[in-house]
């Protein structure tokens, strides 16, 4: 399957380019003659990595191994954790965390690796989903074209139950070094590149969000040409100027001017959809056009929507099927997202009930409706400030509305329901300090089921919405705390470990020239050519730590070693290094490929940088700067 308007042979080149949206399947490997097959599934074993929920009522993520051994399946879920820690550092993904489970599928390939790794004369190994560099191994395909099965990831991930094709996504890793990967109905990449998990939320772009490239190529070193469409459907591409777009009302106006997430602002950049000239695109550079930024806003506004349609906000509800009386209690249980709290608005033939407070249980019993029939609704809202768009915000995905018929005529039936705790945050691992924690109870009909939380023992007030806790409302000290969740009136308790310590960063240049230490300002280092930067990470407790840096207050980019070699440092030069056609680490303004700004970056530049832990902490940046002489300038530097 190959993304509309584009010729499979055509998908097949795209690989050439960093992560493009490209889908691919591949027949089995024969079996001989007589022979019989056995299928792929009976040797799997499905491993729940994360667990929010039932998985038919949660957006799941299964991961397949590919070429991976029975004795190299550590080295399989080491790679799984790699790429779902750059995953969950990034927007929307940081914050609906906790609308997703995480599956892993192993099953052990007779050999270790893939076909044609690296090249089409490598050798065909024998592996459970038959996956392939080269399309497969095919001559007049690309490297990067990273194929799978498409049969056999079917089978492995119809082992998880609850899970289906439209509540799930599938990413097969496989076991290489090897730069590659493809986006599609199935997402592909190598497993142990330096760049490979930064393909994963890329590729997640393209077949969830439906995002296109913004790679103003399309052959990778080939400058694309003038775009000579009509207005794109894409909804991050346009042939709009900034005034047309306020006063039409139309793509990315509401966004217009702001800060963007990926660097700079939000405007309007010409290039994309593999054109050079002729269409434009919201941002410099983002996750579509560059690995390692973020999404910019107009693209996290569609994925938070995407994110969110594979879920229901209402996760249980009174039953409503038929009347109900005004001598109970009615309920709502809703989703939970990790980065912010969902509103309930309850309302009475129309009329909110201002008392509420967003809490999850309406006692009707206050209320004395007159005789009659009433309408009791309970709408469920995201106020997401990732979500501008009010079409969006009105959508399925983020209101949704629950009604019942009340008659004070009908007597509610008593049966016995003890208060208990039936869902919660995950308290055997530590939670961020910006958190949102949760804890949902049992709903008994005569009776509200009140949760108290408490902080290192102190009483938290927490009015209105009581199953839930925003940490970062409280602006925590940095250390570690104990925090509780009680059901009032009983022993009932539930105990977490709030991280409030950031993991630390630290950084290791190539030997400068000479270095300056001023008063009130970072240390400068002086260079007169290329330097190189290593960034390493330590956390007081375990779990991976992403780190990030950026230039210049441009967009933060996740730290990945050298694109060749996760293990050695970032180089920075003035103009950039080319490798496959793709420019890093040019010092200053950003260069993406060959033909964009080459002129030098020669001045003190600042670099900062900063960390992003397993509980969700993001560190305060420190900073550096450093000084790059332009040629004949040195002599004189050392001198003085």
């Amino acid at each position: 399957m190959t993304s509309p308007g584009i010729r499979p042979r055509r998908a097949a080149t795209l690989l050439a380019t960093v992560g493009a949206l490209v889908a691919a399947c591949l027949l089995g490997t024969a079996t001989p003659s007589g022979a019989a097959e056995e299928p792929v599934t009976a040797q799997a074993t499905v491993l729940p990595v994360q667990t929010t929920g039932p998985a038919d009522k949660r957006f799941n993520i299964i991961v397949l191994g590919d070429g991976y051994t029975t004795d190299e399946m550590p080295a399989f879920r080491a790679d799984v954790e790699k790429h779902l820690n750059v995953l969950w550092s990034t927007e929307p993904f940081a914050s609906y965390r906790s609308y997703v489970n995480v599956w892993a599928v192993e099953v052990p390939s007779a050999e270790s690796g893939v076909d044609c790794d690296p090249g089409l004369d490598s050798p065909r190994r024998d592996t459970a989903l038959n996956m392939g560099f080269w399309g497969g191994c095919d001559a007049d395909s690309v490297q990067r074209l990273l194929t799978v099965d498409s049969d056999s990831a079917t089978a492995l991930a119809d082992l998880v139950p609850g899970s289906a094709n439209a509540n799930r996504q599938i990413v097969a890793l496989a076991n290489s070094d090897t730069y590659g990967g493809a986006g599609g109905t199935y997402a592909t990449a190598s497993g142990d590149n330096a760049l490979s998990s930064l393909i994963t939320p890329h590729e997640i772009g393209h077949s969830l969000g439906k995002l296109q490239d913004e790679y103003d190529y399309y052959a990778r070193g080939v400058p694309g040409g003038a775009y000579s469409g009509g207005e794109p459907s894409s909804v991050h591409h346009t042939l709009l100027t900034e005034e047309q777009m306020k006063q039409q009302r139309a793509k990315w106006w509401r966004w217009l001017g702001e800060r963007s997430e990926s660097g700079g602002v939000i405007g309007r950049f010409e290039g994309g959809m593999y054109s050079t000239k002729g269409v434009w695109r919201p941002s410099k550079h983002s996750i579509m056009k560059t690995l390692g930024y973020p999404f910019d806003q107009v693209e996290r506004e569609v994925m938070t929507q995407k994110i969110s349609a594979k879920v229901d906000l209402v996760q249980g509800h009174t039953p409503n099927t038929a009347a109900i009386g005004d001598d109970r209690t009615v309920w709502v249980d809703t989703l939970h997202p990790v980065g912010g709290e969902l509103d309930v608005v309850w309302r009475l033939d129309g009329r909110p009930l201002r008392s509420t407070g967003d809490a999850r249980t309406l006692d009707l019993r206050r209320l004395h409706p007159a005789r009659g029939t009433h309408r009791l609704t309970a709408t469920v809202t995201d106020p997401t400030p990732f979500v501008r768009d009010p079409a969006i915000r009105a959508s399925a995905a983020l209101t949704r509305t629950v009604a019942w018929t009340v008659d004070p005529a009908v007597t509610t039936p008593r049966e016995p329901v003890g208060a208990a705790f039936t869902g919660h945050t995950d308290t055997t691992a530590p939670v961020g300090s910006a958190s949102v924690v949760y804890a949902d109870t049992t709903h008994p009909v005569d009776r509200t089921v009140t949760v108290r939380w408490a902080l290192d023992g102190r009483p938290l007030a927490n009015p209105g919405n009581d199953r839930d806790l925003d940490l970062g409302a409280l602006r925590l000290r940095p250390g570690t705390h104990r925090l509780t969740a009680r059901i009032a009136g009983t022993p009932s308790t539930l105990t977490w470990t709030v991280d409030a310590i950031p993991a630390t960063a630290a950084y290791a240049l190539s030997k400068p020239l000479r270095t300056v230490h001023q008063p009130g300002r970072p240390m400068e280092y002086v260079y007169d050519g290329p330097f190189t930067m290593k960034l390493t990470a330590r956390d007081d407790r375990a779990g991976s730590v992403v780190t990030q840096f950026r230039v210049d207050g441009d967009g933060w980019q996740t730290y990945y070693g050298w694109p060749t070699d996760a293990d050695a440092p970032f180089l920075f030069t003035p103009s950039g290094t080319a490798i496959d056609d793709l420019v890093y680490g040019k010092l200053g303004r950003t260069r993406a490929v060959p033909w964009d700004e080459a002129a030098p970056d020669y001045g003190t530049h600042t670099i900062e940088y900063r960390t992003l832990d397993s509980a969700g902490n993001v560190s305060a940046p420190k900073s550096f700067l450093t000084t790059l002489l332009p040629p004949g300038a040195a002599k004189g530097a050392a001198a003085g």
